[in-house]
């Protein structure tokens, strides 16, 4: 494969989770990312005074998932049996970024996801042409990065 000089653009993306069917045309797709805290600590008898870092808890952002309204609960049932089943109901997400070509390029997968928060649509009776638009926040205990 010969070295690409561009970046790619970030309009061209699957989401599907469970490794199965992509799922349904998402719009937006936010907050990607991971955490690891870090605990200050100082020795008592440290003569410089100096503060050591020590690495601490590893943390996944919130991700969030908007899109188009389709003729489909399952976003909003995924959340209804999260909160019946609990951890029985965490599933693997999978986001990935494709070339102009629609060929993966990178796929990020969170493991252990579980829907935090479900909002429907903004409504106006006065029109306007927009997009009713879903959207869910997940909750994961576990994010990859493959290329």
């Amino acid at each position: 494969m010969a070295n690409r000089t561009t970046p790619y653009g970030a309009f061209n993306f699957l989401v599907n989770f469970d490794g199965g069917e992509v799922f349904g045309g998402f719009s937006d797709v936010s907050g990607l990312g991971t955490e690891l805290t870090v605990a200050e600590y100082r020795f008592g008898n440290d003569k410089e005074n100096h503060v050591r870092k020590v690495a601490g808890v590893h943390k996944v952002s919130d991700v969030t998932l908007k899109r188009g309204i389709l003729n489909s609960k399952t976003l909003f049932d995924w959340i209804g049996e999260a909160r019946v089943n609990g951890p029985a109901a965490q599933k693997s997400v999978t986001v990935t970024l494709l070339d102009e070509a629609q060929k993966p390029v990178q796929s990020w997968v969170l493991r252990g996801v579980i829907p935090m928060k479900y909002t429907g649509p903004t409504l106006a009776g006065k029109g306007g042409g927009d997009v009713a638009i879903e959207e869910v926040v997940l909750s994961a205990e576990a994010l990859e990065l493959t290329v």
